[in-house]
């Protein structure tokens, strides 16, 4: 199969879906180019609907047709529908528990050389602070189709960030998921790396590194923020002696600050959040935005092998003497 996108993927599996349910509606804020919906709207122009820059009608719109009986997947830039459209997911689709699926389109800094303004780095935090919002960030296209396979099957909203760029691929086509349930992709003594979305491709690298340096770390990929696998969590920490959470957002309120708040409740230890800084970030494509604040598998394997050796972990430290 060639490398799609996982906006790609979504699209993919909405077609073959709405071809036996008519039921299934696309909305979109002028963004089909930009999610990759266009075949969509061509295929089924009668369950598509294009509200234009109005990512808070989009929001409005899809929480009446999903009162109506619909299954609606409403599709804007990650960086506009988490903030322009807060109040209306937190009231009409939150709140009102309505069968809308958001698509975070162009996620993180996936709209890196456009500057600030289109970095969605909070909507982690931002979507995760709502009852009854599910929050999702796949890895890769093949587990993108799979997520959206099982998100038709309920009636609970729910958020999904996908970047703009093709992911590099972790699983097979067909592969298994288990709805809000982490996968774990291998098993580390010294080091637990839990990452979500694109970053859990540059976590399996980074891990690939530090075995060559003789540090085993394990590498979890937390797909699902919100319900987030806790057991998954205290497992993946309490057989590492450093757990390291590897994320494309914000410092504050992210994968970071979750898995802290599980790993400190449960199984103590140091707990390395690898993220975004807390700063205007510099505007570049993907790569050079990572490399830049140590996020490529190269600053990740670094980052970590420099912990274990300054930082108040000891390589060889058990449990009972952890941090």
């Amino acid at each position: 199969m060639d490398q799609i996108t996982n906006r790609q993927a979504i699209c993919g599996v909405l077609c073959a879906a709405a071809r036996e349910d008519k039921d299934i509606i696309v909305a979109c804020s002028d963004s089909r180019g930009s999610a990759s919906l266009t075949p969509f709207a061509r295929e089924f122009p009668e369950q598509f609907v294009e509200l234009g820059i109005a990512e808070q009608n989009l929001v409005a719109v899809s929480a009446g047709l999903a009162a109506c009986g619909k299954k609606v997947f409403a599709a804007s830039p990650a960086s506009f529908l988490s903030t322009r459209s807060y109040e209306q997911v937190k009231v009409d689709v939150a709140y009102s528990k309505t069968n809308v699926t958001l698509l975070g389109i162009s996620g993180g800094i996936s709209y890196g050389a456009l500057g600030m303004t289109h970095h969605s780095c909070q909507d982690i935090a931002a979507f995760c602070a709502l009852s009854d919002m599910r929050v999702y960030l796949p890895s890769d296209r093949f587990q993108t189709a799979r997520l959206v396979e099982a998100l038709l099957q309920d009636e609970k909203p729910a958020y999904i960030r996908v970047s703009r760029q093709a992911s590099e691929d972790i699983y097979k086509e067909g592969m298994d998921l288990t709805l809000n349930k982490a996968n774990v992709l291998s098993e580390g003594r010294d080091v637990a790396v839990i990452a979500c979305g694109e970053m859990v491709s540059h976590a399996v690298r980074a891990a690939k590194l530090l075995e060559a340096e003789g540090i085993s770390a394990g590498v979890v990929d937390m797909y699902c923020l919100k319900p987030m696998d806790e057991a998954a969590v205290i497992r993946a920490a309490g057989k590492a002696e450093l757990v390291v959470t590897v994320e494309e957002h914000s410092p504050y309120g992210g994968l970071g600050s979750m898995v802290a708040q599980i790993v400190s409740a449960n199984c103590p230890r140091k707990v390395l959040n690898i993220a975004l800084p807390d700063e205007h970030l510099i505007a570049g494509n993907s790569r050079e935005v990572f490399r830049a604040y140590g996020m490529d598998a190269e600053g990740i394997a670094k980052r970590v092998a420099s912990e274990m050796k300054h930082g108040t972990i000891r390589k060889g430290q058990r449990e009972g003497g952890a941090v």
